[in-house]
């Protein structure tokens, strides 16, 4: 019976030492998970580079896995973007008391935070400024223009670069090989094509051949993305 668990939730890096590529980011927050003193922080990449999961795995690692699951808070901002989010759920965590170790933090993480509204923008400043003693935020975005100057100022900014096609290939083998996946060369090469980079995208696509097929081939891969085969595509840009 095949688990109905997504494959991006069961094999996502719980450490920071777990995380894949951009290896000058991850280095830069191990030191501050290392010394607790973690800023306010601006995750600003593609999709699918990891934000979200480095932002946990720093909190993991600077808090212990145990208690980062209660000093942690995460939204999604697409789903969550009005001013009662800010004022209601984000306010109200932050005002909540927990026990931590000196120089430690809370931390909320806002996943697709350039899709708030200005106004709950401006309304997240005013908090990140009154509870900053307690509280630390990680905000993930694809465009960093799209969060307002005086939130940008107060985080320090991490970019993050797409995942080589080595990068993608390599842990997707690792999943596949755990989940004993079928599989041939040129299903991982079509998934690592297809992904371009986006290491969500490389797995969800290589759960979704699976299921509907039962076997991760090239063509099974491209008829779950609905995509021209590469081959077919790089004849034609030749042509062009």
């Amino acid at each position: 019976m095949q688990d109905s668990q997504p494959w991006i939730e069961k094999y996502r890096p719980r450490t920071l030492a777990e995380v894949v590529g951009n290896e000058p980011v991850l280095e830069r927050l191990r030191a501050l998970a290392h010394s607790g003193n973690v800023p306010h922080l601006l995750l600003v990449g593609p999709p699918g580079v990891g934000k979200t999961t480095v932002a946990l795995a720093l909190a993991s690692d600077s808090l212990g896995h145990d208690l980062a699951r209660e000093a942690v808070l995460e939204l999604n901002a697409s789903d969550e973007r009005g001013i009662d989010v800010v004022r209601n759920k984000i306010k109200l965590f932050c005002q909540q008391h927990l026990s931590l170790p000196a120089g430690r933090h809370k931390l909320i993480i806002l996943d697709e935070a350039d899709s708030m509204t200005p106004a709950a923008q401006q309304a997240l400043r005013r908090t990140m400024e009154i509870y900053s003693s307690t509280t630390r935020f990680a905000l993930a975005a694809n465009v960093s223009s799209k969060i307002i100057e005086p939130i940008q100022s107060r985080c320090a900014v991490i970019r993050f670069r797409r995942l080589s096609d080595e990068q993608v290939s390599k842990r997707l083998v690792a999943v596949l090989e755990k989940e004993q996946v079928p599989y041939d060369p040129d299903g991982i090469d079509t998934l690592v094509f297809t992904a371009d980079g986006d290491m969500r995208q490389a797995l969800n696509n290589a759960q979704s051949a699976y299921y509907g097929f039962g076997i991760i081939t090239a063509e099974h891969v491209l008829r779950v993305c609905d995509s021209p085969s590469p081959v077919r595509l790089r004849r034609f840009l030749e042509l062009v």
